[in-house]
């Protein structure tokens, strides 16, 4: 998978220092970084309904010609809308509001639209930690099977083409055969008077 990264104001940040380039940086652009900004990532400024984009003149000022956009609600309303509307077959979140405590306890303008938002794209929306979950550690017994399989023909193969494993072989095969041989002749030392 090749994913599209979409940095959110300070999110974009985040990325570079995970060592990510961002693909996007959407946000009224308050909380980036301007060498973030200089990383050539296509800008997209979040304006308000009204036209007005309190960040545009920052990101100009930088020599950047950024895409403004105006839609009610918040930068990662925003940014999901467009994930979205660009065909995207899997949103994976980092960082969003993704519970209950989110919406109603943040007491901030603009959470009943990002919860409309997680209802048009939630059929595509996977929050990170949730995405652990996809995937299973534990090897399935077909693939271990193959593993065995595989080492015992290198096993194989060394022990036919090498002269002295097949001598330590036989030599391990011959002390078998000897302590077998005391074994039984200790458990039934009548049998040699017959």
């Amino acid at each position: 998978m090749k994913p599209v990264l979409i940095g959110v104001d300070g999110g974009a940040d985040a990325l570079l220092e995970m060592g990510l380039k961002p693909d996007i940086i959407i946000g009224d652009m308050d909380s980036v970084s301007d060498s973030c900004l200089k990383c050539g990532a296509e800008i997209i400024v979040h304006a308000y309904t009204n036209g007005k984009a309190p960040g545009l003149p920052r990101v100009k000022s930088l020599g950047i010609e950024p895409h403004v956009c105006a839609i009610p609600g918040t930068s990662e309303d925003l940014a999901l809308l467009l994930a979205y509307e660009k065909g995207a077959e899997l949103i994976v979140a980092v960082g969003t509001h993704s519970h209950l405590i989110d919406f109603l306890d943040k007491g901030r303008k603009g959470m009943s639209s990002t919860f409309l938002v997680r209802l048009k794209v939630g059929n595509r929306l996977v929050d990170a930690k949730g995405v652990s979950k996809l995937y299973r550690a534990h090897p399935s017994v077909k693939y271990v099977g193959i593993l065995a399989l595989a080492a015992l023909v290198v096993i194989a193969t060394v022990f036919a083409l090498s002269p002295t494993m097949q001598e330590r072989a036989q030599l391990v095969l011959d002390n078998m055969r000897a302590q077998f041989w005391q074994l039984y002749t200790k458990a039934r030392p009548w049998t040699w008077g017959r």
